[in-house]
């Protein structure tokens, strides 16, 4: 039971998971907020470009469409429940996730902080709230039956882990600037 819901947390979540890395491979060229500024500070700052946006979509999306592919031939040969992912499911999982990314950023400008500063809490998990929020909108009996509660636990437990050691891999890859 331990393995299946944290096998399910994992595969459920990994079209959530991919779309940031996949931003920092792809990103670059005009931010988001095109430099504009409020309050006296950037609205994003320049880690946040649309190339960088549609590139983590399609990337989660890709990810959603290919572990729909294989899954089949994993639950065959291991046994777990795992789900399949309708594209409004893999939209909504890619797009929320860096909808809460790019949510996070507006944020840390407001409370002072500069781009690749570490904001405990909102750096791990800003993703995961909105990817979550924003799939169940739109494809909300699914999320009724794949995030019960203790998927979503373990999601919560789990992501800061995935999300630190990710993160330091892009770091010592010198693909981010910031191991965190």
């Amino acid at each position: 039971m331990v393995v299946e819901t944290l096998a399910v947390a994992v595969w459920a979540m990994l079209p959530a998971y991919v779309p940031n890395n996949a931003a920092v491979l792809v990103g670059g060229g005009p931010p988001i907020d095109g430099g504009r500024t409020y309050g006296g500070r950037r609205l994003l700052g320049d880690g946040k470009t649309w190339r960088g946006t549609a590139g983590g979509i399609v990337a989660g999306v890709l990810l959603a469409v290919a572990l729909d592919a294989v899954r089949p031939a994993v639950v065959a040969a291991t046994g777990l429940d795992l789900p399949g992912f309708p594209l409004s499911a893999a939209v909504a999982l890619a797009a929320g996730a860096l909808l809460g990314d790019i949510l996070a950023s507006f944020l840390k400008r407001r409370a002072g902080r500069e781009r690749g500063a570490a904001f405990p809490g909102f750096d791990q998990l800003d993703f995961v709230v909105v990817a979550l929020l924003s799939t169940a909108v739109v494809a909300p009996a699914w999320v009724g039956r794949v995030f019960t509660l203790p998927v979503v636990v373990v999601v919560l437990v789990v992501t800061p882990v995935l999300h630190l050691s990710t993160n330091a891999g892009a770091y010592l890859l010198g693909l981010k600037e910031e191991p965190y």
